[in-house]
């Protein structure tokens, strides 16, 4: 592509290479070109079945594992030449990729203020919560604040977990380190291990509760503000998203954990 441009694209460094200012151009054209063929397939999508449209969701942690999968179930079975690359970072990351085009819908957590010209529509509420094992290793206090247990041992999610990753900064905040005894892939096997008293854990309280019915593990809940999570969809402007990406961000919204609360009768 350099030949042909006849000018430099990446700047060529010991540890790895950079754009320039001809690269970066470049990129955001390639950028517009890919929408561009994206709402080409989801506009032909409707007169052939043959094509196959994806749509690129980016998610955080629990989002990802807790409330995506059987949602994304049900939009999947019904159309069967959508594909969903669902891919997990932390909020902040999510907010500046849709910002910039890179994915098509986001779902961020925490006080994450999304930029000005993206939209946002409520998706769900959870809080996080402490685990221990079921003897009372802090005492009887239902209630702590995150600080307040730092000399404890924590069971921890794998490097690049977005959970993880908050948890570490709340750490830092309270001028302290995460003491991780191992780092493990999933709720289910943090909880099995604290289960055993090998550390504490924090997981969402939907799905602590869930594992207390089935696990010797007690919930303490975590007095500090962070730990209520209001999880929001934020996309680039809908009316600037390919049909397929609509369909899916119509069906996030309808189908959201908190659009099933509010149906449900008290």
């Amino acid at each position: 592509m350099e030949d042909t441009l006849g000018v430099p694209l990446l700047e060529r460094k010991r540890r790895g290479v950079q754009l320039t200012s001809a690269g970066s151009t470049l990129e955001q054209h390639a950028r517009i070109v890919i929408r561009q063929l994206e709402e080409m397939r989801g506009e032909l999508n409707d007169f052939s079945k043959g094509l196959r449209c994806r749509v690129h969701v980016l998610a955080n942690t629990v989002a990802t594992v807790e409330f995506l999968p059987p949602i994304l179930a049900t939009f999947l079975s019904a159309h069967p030449n959508i594909e969903v690359d669902l891919e997990e970072r932390q909020s902040g990351d999510i907010i500046k990729a849709i910002a910039e085009g890179l994915a098509d819908i986001g779902i961020v957590a925490e006080a994450t203020n999304p930029a000005d010209e993206l939209e946002t529509f409520p998706f769900a509420e959870d809080r996080l919560v402490l685990i221990t094992p079921r003897r009372q290793v802090l005492g009887p206090r239902r209630e702590i604040a995150f600080r307040e247990v730092l000399n404890q041992e924590f069971i921890g999610f794998a490097e690049g977990s977005a959970l993880q990753k908050t948890l570490n900064h709340h750490a830092a905040r309270a001028g302290r380190r995460l003491k991780t005894r191992v780092r493990l892939n999933s709720f289910e096997s943090v909880a099995r291990m604290v289960e055993r008293g090998v550390g504490l854990g924090v997981l969402p309280e939907s799905v602590a509760r869930r594992y207390q019915r089935s696990m010797a593990v007690r919930i303490v809940s975590l007095s500090d503000g962070w730990a209520a999570r209001h999880f929001t969809i934020c996309t680039r402007r809908s009316e600037s998203l390919p049909p397929h990406a609509k369909r899916l961000l119509e069906h996030l919204i309808r189908h959201s954990p908190r659009q099933s609360d509010a149906k449900c009768p008290e």
